[in-house]
């Protein structure tokens, strides 16, 4: 395939690759840890506790960097800012790979999660590059990639701790970014919509401080109790700090968030929806591998290894690889709302299927299409609606916020699902009960259904006057 048109430009479809590509990546980190926790947990002899780090410093530095390298991007270039966070995500990756401790371990997680910033980055080079017929699939495929890399990501993990070292996770995510990174100074052209201004320190330094505090006590609420004094101090302290940046970003002229774009309808009832679909996505990441894997003597699961956990998830990673792009192609056509709406109602049919129905393989495997469905439909269209909604100038730090909000839901629905299966033991076992599966698929499916309600709030589009042809 050539990667030029007939005109000489550059082939939007070699563009929409090293994005798709770059964002893959960073999903794909994100979960493929998950499974390997208890394996880095043994090798390097450290706590439950600590070992959660791992992943949680990862959802920290994410939520911080996101909407303000985006912001950043629309400031002084896209195609920069997009190689910049891909450098240092190899950068955090190589660290992580070659670390002998949990502390450089760590570290080198806290510096992947820069990696973030890439989806808003990416959401701007389509809206500035791409023809206008291409945006909405473009941008719902990428859109679509964070459930597909996170599906994708339990998958490939299960297959790596099985057979070769946790190491091998880093290294090969390493070789993907940095092949990511070359394409992109090769065939990723630079934005031309630039928004100059100064750069909005003080509003940086309270959201950082403000997301650091409300992620921590999420995170870390079940260890600490979620009616910890610890817990709620955090909790509490992150949304004060959050109320006043709110009020600092009006202050001030060139704030890193215009809190008037916050403000919209279109824009404020879709953050909303991302929050709680990612509620309901990360409580399938968490709930479906480790119901599968309990032991048949349980009185349910199935006994599947770390590999066959991973494949149950197949089902839901490939639906999503198919939804997102379809939700573009029906965004062009019907408007992005409608495939939100469909996508909410199938995610809470298919973890309502699974509250109801799950003593047979058949039986989960249908259950987790049906929520990859879903959620493909919504991430993917959800995108969209923010971009609509925003000027070409603030596409960046809009979808950054976009993307906060499901890192947030996501973090809260697997706490919380996690928190659920606990609570409910097998008596004389060290086995959750099937009840606490049950309730907690209960609990994702009425999170996705309020999500169908806020997406009902969100305007319909309007429809472009008719204009006459002449005679």
């Amino acid at each position: 395939m050539t990667t030029r048109d007939v005109n000489g430009r550059l082939h939007p479809n070699v563009t929409l690759a090293v994005l798709a590509t770059a964002a893959l990546a960073y999903a794909i980190s994100q979960t493929m840890v998950a499974p390997a926790l208890p394996e880095i947990q043994h090798d390097l002899g450290v706590s439950t506790t600590q070992v959660t780090w791992v992943l949680t410093v990862y959802l920290l530095t994410a939520s911080i960097a996101t909407p303000i390298v985006g912001r950043l991007g629309d400031m002084y270039g896209k195609e920069r800012m997009l190689s910049v966070t891909l450098i240092a995500f190899a950068a955090g990756l190589l660290v992580s790979a070659l670390s002998h401790s949990i502390e450089l371990l760590v570290l080198g997680r806290a510096i992947q999660g820069l990696g973030g910033a890439v989806f808003p980055l990416a959401f701007g080079i389509i809206r500035d590059e791409f023809p206008k017929e291409k945006v909405a699939t473009a941008i719902g495929l990428i859109s679509a990639t964070f459930g597909i890399g996170g599906g994708a990501g339990l998958v490939l993990s299960g297959v790596i701790v099985d057979h070769l070292a946790y190491e091998w996770i880093f290294w090969l995510a390493f070789v993907v970014v940095v092949g990511a990174l070359v394409a992109t100074k090769l065939w990723v052209p630079e934005s031309p919509v630039r928004a100059p201004a100064r750069i909005d320190w003080g509003g940086a330094a309270l959201l950082s401080i403000g997301l650091a505090a409300v992620l921590l006590a999420v995170s870390e609420g079940g260890s600490w109790g979620w009616e910890s004094a610890r817990t709620v101090g955090v909790l509490s302290a992150g949304v004060v700090v959050l109320a006043v940046w709110t009020w600092f970003e009006t202050r001030v002229d060139q704030p890193l968030v215009d809190m008037r774009m916050m403000r919209r309808r279109a824009v404020w009832t879709t953050n909303l929806t991302a929050l709680l679909v990612g509620f309901g996505m990360f409580g399938s990441f968490i709930l479906t591998p480790q119901f599968v894997q309990t032991p048949e003597a349980a009185g349910y699961g199935f006994g599947a290894t770390v590999t066959q956990a991973g494949l149950f998830m197949l089902p839901s990673t490939v639906v999503m690889l198919v939804a997102g792009p379809a939700s573009g192609w029906m965004s062009n056509r019907v408007g992005s709302r409608v495939p939100v709406l469909l996508g909410t109602l199938a995610a809470a049919a298919g973890f309502a299927w699974l509250a109801l129905f799950h003593s047979d393989p058949w039986q989960v495997v249908f259950g987790v299409a049906l929520m990859g469905l879903g959620i493909g439909l919504s991430f993917a269209a959800m995108a969209n609606l923010i971009v609509e909604a925003v000027e070409p100038t603030e596409t960046g730090v809009a979808t950054g916020m976009n993307t906060i909000m499901r890192t947030i839901g996501g973090s809260l629905g697997g706490q919380i699902a996690a928190s659920i299966v606990a609570a409910h033991v097998v008596a004389g076992t060290s086995f959750p009960a099937e009840s606490g599966f049950t309730q907690a698929f209960a609990m994702s499916a009425v999170g996705l259904l309020l999500a169908f309600g806020a997406a009902l709030a969100i305007p319909r589009a309007r429809r472009r006057a008719a204009v006459p042809v002449p005679a």
